[in-house]
C-alpha cells in the first residue's frame, strides 16, 4: 500500500503511463480520463496529470500559469543493477540527462520520462544508503 504520493505534470498521460509501467516497474492503479492516471510501485503512488481545463492537478493557477513538466526535482528509485537497468532503458529509447556518476552513498543516473521529468536511478554502495538497510541486493 502506498504511503508516499508524488504528482508529475506530463505532456501526455498515456505515453507517460506506458513509460513508468513498461520501463520502471510501476503498476497502473487507475486511468479514468486522458488527463489523469494513478500508478504505484511499492509504497510510492505516482499521480500523472496533463495540463487541462478540467480541474485537478493539471489546472491553471489563478494567475493563469499553466503547469508544465520538467525541472530538477525528481523521484528516486533504488535499483539493484544500475548497468542492466540503464542498458534496458537505452534499448527502449529512453533519454538520459547524464551518465552514471559515483556519489558518497551510491551510483546514480538521471533518466527523463517522455515529458522531460527526471527520475533518478540509484544503486546504493553503502548499506545505510539502502531503503532497507541489511537487505541484500535482489538478483
Amino acid at each position: 500500500m502506498a504511503s508516499v504520493s508524488v504528482r508529475y505534470i506530463v505532456d501526455n498521460v498515456a505515453t507517460a503511463l506506458r513509460f513508468y509501467c513498461d520501463q520502471l516497474g510501476f503498476t497502473e492503479v487507475m486511468h479514468p480520463a486522458p488527463s489523469f492516471a494513478m500508478l504505484s510501485r511499492g509504497e510510492l503512488r505516482l499521480v500523472l496529470s496533463a495540463p487541462s481545463g478540467q480541474g485537478g492537478g493539471g489546472q491553471s493557477m489563478p494567475d493563469g500559469t499553466v503547469p508544465k513538466p520538467g525541472g530538477w526535482n525528481r523521484l528516486m528509485l533504488e535499483v539493484d543493477d544500475l548497468e542492466a537497468t540503464v542498458s534496458a532503458l537505452r534499448t527502449a529509447g529512453a533519454a538520459f540527462r547524464n551518465e552514471v556518476v559515483e556519489g558518497i552513498g551510491g551510483r546514480q543516473i538521471l533518466v527523463q520520462d517522455p515529458s522531460g521529468n527526471l527520475v533518478e536511478l540509484f544503486q546504493p554502495t553503502r548499506d545505510e544508503a539502502r531503503l532497507e538497510p541489511g537487505r541484500a541486493a535482489r538478483s
